[in-house]
């Protein structure tokens, strides 16, 4: 064994003890029973909840070289009562490669997080999830591109806002469709058996011509950031640089950023805009 894999699997080994560790046995529906010499689970205790041998389980934990399935890592995840960012760890350490996606998840973005958004001023910024539905936003967002809190979970969808909201291709250009569609469909193949995503697309091929022949090229994107010129009603003519960025704490949410274009007079053409939005709200 080279010592990259012993490496490996020593970091196996103290990942598995430090979670049991955390568990306490009547978290488990276990008796506590005598008196523990450390904290925790006992290894036989993890492997009659994950439903293997005690010997078995202390071979992995040793970090011995044998066979694991996802299936068993799955149900060691569930024993230890491991988070989305721990599961995924596990599964690296002992087959190499991420776990299966899980179904879609409704979550909601952290109170920093909106407040990071917040704080970006004349940035227009929000998150978006694993389907491109913007789930939220900074005022700049909303004074820029419409306010989403007045629009539908459909019409919040940023592909269906690029191929099937009137203007759009005026609007967003077939740069930035082909940039996102290539986004959807990356993530598209982390959910491809959610019936959303097929239901979607069906409808969107429908309406769309542009859609219809950007999805046969079956472009695949994870990184994107470009170039975005857009006409305001009030404002007039708005220069970007955009990013999509991945958030730490969750592979489902990005954070699209409009960076306004450097002497382009976007930002001052921003605070305007959001002038004008806070003094309706106060008159309203």
């Amino acid at each position: 064994m080279n010592q990259l894999e012993t490496d490996r699997h020593h970091e196996l080994t103290a990942f598995l003890r430090s979670r049991r560790a955390r568990i306490s046995p009547e978290q488990v529906g276990l008796p506590r029973g005598t008196r523990r010499r450390t904290p925790g689970l006992r290894r036989g205790e993890v492997a009659l909840l994950a439903g293997v041998t005690p010997e078995w389980y202390s071979r992995l934990e040793q970090g011995r070289d044998i066979h694991v399935s996802g299936q068993l890592l799955e149900r060691l995840a569930s024993v230890l009562q491991l988070d989305a960012n721990e599961r995924t760890h596990l599964f690296l350490l002992a087959l190499r490669q991420p776990p299966p996606v899980q179904e879609f998840s409704h979550a909601t973005i952290s109170p920093t997080l909106q407040q990071f958004l917040n704080q970006l001023g004349t940035t227009p910024a929000c998150v978006v999830n694993a389907r491109l539905d913007v789930v939220a936003w900074n005022a700049a967002s909303s004074a820029v591109f419409g306010k989403f809190e007045t629009k539908s979970e459909r019409e919040r969808n940023l592909i269906w806002r690029l191929f099937a909201s009137p203007g759009s291709k005026n609007a967003e250009g077939e740069e930035l469709a082909r940039l996102f569609l290539a986004q959807f469909r990356a993530e598209y193949g982390r959910f491809i058996e959610d019936p959303w995503w097929a239901t979607q697309i069906a409808e969107l091929s429908r309406i769309s011509s542009a859609f219809r022949e950007l999805w046969t090229r079956h472009d695949v994107f994870n990184a994107i950031e470009g170039h975005k010129s857009m006409h305001h009603p009030l404002a007039g003519e708005l220069a970007f640089e955009f990013l999509l960025l991945q958030t730490v704490d969750s592979s489902d949410f990005r954070v699209l950023m409009y960076i306004p274009h450097s002497h382009s007079g976007t930002t001052d053409k921003i605070e305007r805009i959001l002038a004008l939005s806070e003094l309706n709200t106060q008159n309203t």
